[in-house]
């Protein structure tokens, strides 16, 4: 078995300089984001997020994005689970994208807040009946006993709503608001590119290129 330090790849796919980002870096990530989905990078959608709770340790999960817009990205989560109580104790968190495929990251940090109960309505409507019940049955992060368990609770649920579940107050959507976006296209001999954009005071934003 070769070693783990011996693995190596060469990046040459693209190329990323000041003159090619857009100058508002969620249309840049919004440009990169819709590349990913047309070149059908698995999972394209998908994200680290990192939270530190009051214990100052970190923690990490993949999750999904649901939007992106010049308010910030969000996603959905049981506000009970860990990361809802380490958002809770600090809202902070430091979002992950990465395609492989592409040869290309993003990092986008800055300050969560829960969106309001009309939007978490209007989408937990739209998620499939299965994905709902779910929802409202588990208590996630928390022990259980068993995958029987958790299975019974999900039909004891579905007898109780049927068709019809409602949106549990402990389950909604967060929105991260950017106060720094970095993106990174892998090069030839680890010189890779990395642009930098971070929010001034003014609400402008500072662009600039990070050594590798």
């Amino acid at each position: 078995m070769s070693s783990i330090a011996d693995l190596r790849k060469e990046y040459s796919r693209a190329s990323l300089s000041e003159d090619e980002v857009l100058h508002n870096p969620i249309d840049q990530f919004s440009k990169w984001l819709g590349e990913a989905l047309l070149a059908k990078v698995p999972e394209a959608n998908a994200m680290t997020v990192s939270t530190v709770g009051a214990n100052n340790r970190p923690s990490s999960r993949i999750l999904l994005i649901k939007d992106v817009d010049q308010r910030g990205v969000t996603w959905f989560t049981n506000y009970e689970s860990r990361k809802g109580h380490e958002l809770a104790q600090n809202p902070y968190a430091a979002l992950l994208f990465y395609w492989i495929e592409l040869e290309r990251q993003v990092r986008i940090e800055g300050r969560v807040e829960r969106i309001s109960d009309a939007e978490n309505d209007a989408y937990f409507q739209s998620r499939p009946l299965k994905s709902r019940l779910g929802a409202i049955a588990s208590s996630q992060s928390r022990p259980v006993a068993s995958r029987a368990e958790l299975e019974a609770r999900v039909a004891e649920v579905e007898q109780q709503y049927g068709d019809h579940p409602v949106r549990p107050a402990h389950w909604g959507g967060y929105r991260l608001t950017p106060d720094y976006i970095e993106f990174w296209q892998g090069r030839p001999s680890r010189l890779h590119d990395r642009i930098a954009y971070v929010l001034q005071a003014d609400g402008s934003w500072k662009r600039q290129r990070l050594q590798p």
